[in-house]
């Protein structure tokens, strides 16, 4: 259980501790110190040595192994679909990183406040809890991640008027609509980014017989991914290994293929708004005509995904200005002041 400290314990905790605030992402963590802003931002990948369960590497370091890892080291991603698939290691990595934030301040263990995504069940909560608190905490907050966004992008929470926020991350993605500082109507579906990689992977395959990696997907989709035709049609050479001879070899690729390889998930993400849009009330539906759909997310910034949106809803869609830093931006906002923005989050016991 989270140590409760007396009132002038908890004063001098305050005045020695950093607290901070974590986005804890299937793809990435960023995490957010009080007073200070965005501190960090590492890949959510562990490398461990599993003759020994002996931590190699963390972060950008442990991404680089990806693929390229010898017998005897394996590079784990410890969270799945948004939530955590493997305690231990998530253990591991916050500790490392609320480490590297917390820096001389360690004898004083930090307040966090934790996103987690609008589906959670109490045993992923359960399970989030202990691995933040294993990791350090002193007291520990959870915050939907569709209000952390919504306060992020900027968007009035607390105010009676309806508003759509759409998170596409690593693992899922986040429909919510939002309004007196609570979410009326949410979905989430368990395709996004992730999907997204897996997706060219398998039409690489499929079409060119040749094998490709995770890294190589998501760079492929980086440069020249894209959900809606925008005119100019790029090439990228790809490489990998050839699945007939089983030799290293050279394809190109272009953005119309890509785009064709990105059609399912993208299809269902689309499908999903709609459904969500369906769902909401009709005075809120009237705010969300006037005020469009905002977006945010790593998923969010696929060219054209935002054009897509707009022609399939018939509503402005506005993608947010720092979409992979939305959700911590947010959950930092409501860190800087706990007791004024208590009714947004809660205690995790």
């Amino acid at each position: 259980m989270p140590v409760q400290l007396p009132g002038f314990l908890r004063n001098l905790a305050e005045r020695f501790s950093n607290d901070v605030a974590i986005d804890l992402g299937t793809s990435t963590t960023l995490i957010y110190v009080k007073g200070k802003g965005i501190e960090l931002r590492e890949p959510s990948i562990v490398a461990i040595d599993e003759s020994t369960g002996e931590v190699v590497a963390v972060g950008t370091e442990a991404k680089r192994m990806l693929g390229r890892t010898p017998t005897g080291i394996k590079a784990i991603r410890p969270m799945k679909d948004g939530v955590i698939a493997d305690f231990g290691i998530v253990e591991i990595m916050l500790k490392h990183y609320i480490g590297m934030v917390q820096r001389r301040k360690l004898f004083v263990r930090p307040r966090v406040i934790v996103c987690v995504p609008s589906g959670i069940t109490e045993v992923e909560k359960r399970a989030v809890r202990d691995s933040v608190e294993a990791s350090g905490a002193r007291e520990i907050y959870l915050v939907s991640e569709p209000i952390a966004a919504a306060i992020g992008v900027g968007l009035p929470v607390e105010a009676p008027t309806g508003n759509m926020i759409i998170d596409i991350g690593g693992g899922t993605t986040e429909i919510a609509v939002v309004a007196l500082s609570g979410v009326v109507n949410a979905a989430a579906i368990r395709i996004a980014g992730d999907e997204m990689d897996d997706a060219i992977i398998n039409y690489v395959k499929k079409n060119y017989n040749l094998i490709i990696g995770e890294q190589t997907a998501e760079s492929i989709k980086i440069s020249i991914g894209s959900a809606y035709a925008t005119g100019k049609d790029e090439t990228l050479g790809v490489k990998g290994r050839d699945l007939v001879s089983g030799i290293p070899k050279t394809i190109n690729i272009t953005g119309t293929k890509v785009r064709e390889s990105l059609e399912e998930p993208v299809s269902l993400i689309v499908d999903a708004i709609r459904l969500a849009l369906e769902k909401t009330p009709p005075e809120l539906a009237a705010d969300i005509v006037d005020r469009g759909i905002y977006m945010c997310g790593g998923g969010s910034l696929l060219r054209g995904l935002d054009l897509l949106v707009k022609e399939e809803t018939s509503l402005p869609v506005y993608v947010a200005e720092n979409a992979l830093e939305s959700v911590v931006r947010g959950a930092g906002r409501i860190l800087e002041n706990i007791p004024l923005n208590a009714k947004l989050i809660s205690r995790s016991k």
